[in-house]
């Protein structure tokens, strides 16, 4: 068990059955009004085959039941709204509640996608204002919020590269992509049709000019970077790097996955960057951890602009519309116009904050990461001796050397009552333990956090063994990984 500290706090282990295993004959959860209509025999209507009486093994059970089946299910998660969430390169941000409340106010909540222009002026002016916002706080020229999520923003600012590299007569063949690269971006290369070439990490974890500089020709169409890249280091010869490519007629696309550290200090755009997306979900405060939905907003320099994805948002005698004469538009890449109720969030994050209160915030995320980074750096070797900025990435070397692993420690922090860092992300790091504490957590549960780590490191060193079977305290206790991933049981049989 462990040492105890004030911030221990036990997963819930309430058991609960299955929904199947709870179902008793002739139970039910409705009740249905007498027919008001004649009867219609569903056998003669739909045909026989297509009819049966009863489903079987479908589970009968009260309303009262279900209920409390799924609560108690609920409490078995660990949420942003429990305690720290530290995955790094996620940004899992805490979504203040006046977000949610104007994402439901009735006429935005629901409002219809297909409704007449002139009964959309409202929602179509926080698209219009949402972008403007955007725009400025990504130093770019134009917007557009069509994207649905970041890999999609991805794609999108891949072709519109494509598109106006074929404009000039040529869409080129390779992409180059460093090896701290999200997964995400050699895919999304690949997938617009290029081939990728992958650019190796100095001792710093950046980009090496000279190294860039000697891959560049004329084949290469865009290099995609991550800033700060995905070893929380910023690049620090962005500028150098962008004229380098420039220089060969090449484009420079941005993966704004990371754009916490940098919202209101500096602005991708000044720095030489021609696209990026920006994942609204993360940056601008809509918890994503549920896998969605998301919002992957593109910015791009003027001359990118005629390629953005159709309808374009336009205002014509004080009345905003929806502007398909886009002729070198890539066309639509999302049905209707995106995720809006992501879109109402970021937009009611960035008026609540203001400009000031933006830049406060990534300073305060930046300061958190080098607070973790001061504590936790005497118990676990820092990946790269660069300057750190929202997130901080260690390696698990020391403790390897007693046959315990980042994902071992990981297990064990559950104990603690955290929910576990980024674990072997970026695989350039050797056994990764990457931690984003974001600017939302107090001192206090930061110094919690940081305490439980460094009680772990102390029992790696008295009793390796005991942290290496963790967890204790949770409802399921470790399960073999492998055989989870490639032998899944997802069918309920009784």
């Amino acid at each position: 068990m462990p040492k105890t500290l004030g911030k221990i706090r036990p997963h819930l282990t309430q058991n609960e059955s299955l929904l199947f295993e709870l179902s008793h004959p002739g139970k039910t959860g409705y009740q249905l009004p007498e027919l008001d209509v004649p009867a219609v025999d569903a056998a003669e209507a739909l045909g026989g085959e297509n009819v049966r009486t009863e489903i079987e093994n479908f589970p009968e059970v009260s309303e009262v039941e279900v209920i409390r089946h799924f609560t108690r299910l609920s409490t078995w998660n660990y949420g942003i709204d429990l305690g720290l969430f530290p995955l790094g390169s996620c940004t899992m941000k805490y979504n203040p509640r006046i977000n949610e409340a104007v994402a439901r106010i009735e006429g935005l909540a629901w409002a219809h996608p297909y409704q007449p222009e002139s009964l959309s002026q409202g929602a179509m002016e926080i698209a219009a204002v949402l972008e403007q916002y955007l725009g400025e706080i990504f130093g770019m020229d134009a917007v557009t919020l069509q994207p649905a999520a970041g890999a999609h923003g991805e794609y999108t600012g891949i072709m519109l590269i494509r598109a106006y590299l074929e404009s000039q007569g040529n869409p080129r063949r390779k992409v180059l992509v460093p090896d701290s690269a999200h997964g995400t971006n050699p895919a999304t290369a690949i997938i617009a049709g290029y081939e990728v070439a992958t650019l190796k990490s100095n001792e710093q974890g950046m980009i090496d000019p000279a190294v860039l500089e000697a891959a560049v020709d004329d084949s290469v169409a865009a290099m995609m970077i991550t800033n700060p890249n995905t070893v929380g280091v910023f690049e620090e010869n962005i500028v150098k790097i962008a004229a380098i490519l420039h220089a060969k007629g090449a484009q420079v696309y941005m993966d704004g996955a990371n754009l916490n550290a940098l919202v209101g200090v500096a602005r991708p755009g000044d720095f030489g960057i021609d696209v990026l997306h920006s994942n609204l979900h993360k940056t601008f405060s809509t918890p994503h951890g549920g896998g969605g939905p998301g919002a992957g907003a593109v910015g791009v320099k003027s001359h990118l602009e005629p390629f953005l994805p159709t309808p374009r948002l336009r205002q014509a005698n004080g009345q905003w519309t929806w502007d398909y004469n886009c002729p070198q538009s890539i066309g639509r890449v999302r049905a209707y116009y995106g995720n809006f109720g992501v879109l109402v969030r970021a937009l009611a994050y960035i008026m609540a904050h203001g400009g000031p209160g933006l830049r406060k915030a990534t300073l305060d995320a930046l300061l958190n990461a080098n607070y973790l980074r001061a504590k936790l750096a005497p118990y676990f070797q820092i990946a790269y001796d660069a300057p750190s900025m929202h997130e901080c990435v260690f390696e698990d070397t020391r403790q390897e050397a007693k046959g315990v692993r980042t994902g071992d420690i990981a297990k064990r922090l559950i104990d603690y009552g955290f929910h576990p860092y980024t674990v072997s992300f970026p695989m350039i790091v050797h056994g990764a333990l990457m931690i984003e504490p974001t600017e939302t957590e107090s001192k206090q549960e930061l110094d919690a956090f940081c305490e439980s780590l460094i009680a772990i490191s102390n029992e790696i060193d008295t009793d390796p063994e005991m942290v290496k079977h963790a967890p204790y305290m949770t409802r399921t206790s470790r399960v073999d990984e492998v055989t989870a991933a490639r032998k899944p049981i997802v069918r309920w049989k009784p």
